[in-house]
């Protein structure tokens, strides 16, 4: 049986593996990021529901902010007005699927890079559109402080399918991929089944679903009640998509809240499928590293051919 195709890497970065007996070390050169196909903004005036108040929107990284994988990473902060920027394959090569990224930061920034444009050139690479969501940030003021997110990843699936029906890009299937507070988003996004959780803004919210076909939770956060149960509102049935989790075992935020989530999957009898890696902390993107975790695209590139949304590999 062929073993599924190691994705390519972003254009950001250079990878040069070496081999010692069984070590291996990758050492990650950074290059500019890919500029998007197109920028698409959400909502015509003001979003709705809870307004960022945070000053100019801008990278709050400083000397003392954590690097991952020997890289720096863009923390995007004061995102008041909500954007989808789109990366499309090349011509001749895309495939009818695409694909909402909603990078994570605690609802305070948006970790715009590592779980998000690098995300959205390894997909433009497989032949998916991909669009990586500015979704508002910071929100912890609102009470719930994902209601606005949530919301704006919501309006991106619907704009996302309407600007592929205006220029006949031939999409077919729309899914979600979340990091962290990101994968809390996109989690949300998938159980909601086009349920709105804002009230209708334009003929876009009234005529286009929001319903997503299938989601991508890389170590999802705040899944978890207190009582250290699966939420409620992530309750699974028989019409919840097909979801794949990549989390890894010593993740301060538990990997509990991706297993109750397969659990009640499974339970539903929906098809996922479930990684958890014995180390990789939290945070770790897609960069390649020595660590196992870091091979999750990998994994989920085959899983999206499995599933129908990629073409079975030749």
């Amino acid at each position: 049986m062929n073993s599924p195709r190691v994705p390519s890497l972003p254009a950001r970065a250079v990878a040069v593996l070496l081999s010692n007996g069984l070590a291996a070390a990758l050492l990650v050169v950074p290059a500019v990021a890919a500029e998007p196909d197109e920028v698409l903004r959400l909502w015509e005036g003001r979003p709705p529901g809870f307004q960022v108040d945070a000053g100019e929107e801008r990278d709050v990284s400083d000397a003392d902010s954590r690097q991952v994988a020997g890289q720096s990473v863009v923390r995007l902060g004061g995102v008041s007005d909500p954007e989808l920027h789109v990366y499309r394959p090349a011509e001749g090569a895309a495939h009818p699927t695409a694909i909402v990224i909603c990078p994570g930061g605690g609802f305070s920034i948006l970790a715009w890079d590592l779980e998000g444009t690098e995300v959205a050139e390894w997909l433009q690479s497989s032949g998916i559109t991909a669009a990586v969501l500015k979704y508002r940030a910071p929100t912890r003021g609102d009470d719930p402080r994902w209601q606005a997110p949530a919301s704006d990843a919501q309006r991106a699936v619907r704009k996302l399918r309407a600007r592929s029906a205006a220029a006949d890009w031939g999409i077919e299937h729309v899914g979600i991929l979340g990091f962290s507070a990101g994968g809390q988003t996109a989690a949300r996004v998938a159980v909601a089944g086009g349920e709105a959780y804002y009230p209708p803004q334009d003929a876009l919210d009234r005529e286009v679903s929001a319903r997503v076909d299938f989601a991508v939770l890389v170590y999802p956060a705040y899944l978890l009640g207190d009582d250290g149960r699966l939420d409620p509102a992530f309750a699974a049935d028989e019409a919840t998509p097909p979801m794949f989790f990549a989390h890894a075992q010593d993740d301060p935020i538990s990997c509990l809240g991706s297993l109750e989530l397969f659990r009640a999957q499974q339970q539903a009898g929906v098809p996922s499928e479930l990684h958890i890696y014995a180390g990789g902390g939290h945070g770790f993107g897609m960069r390649p590293t020595v660590q196992a975790c870091s091979r999750w695209p990998a994994r989920c590139e085959a899983w999206l051919r499995q599933g129908g949304w990629l073409p079975p590999t030749p």
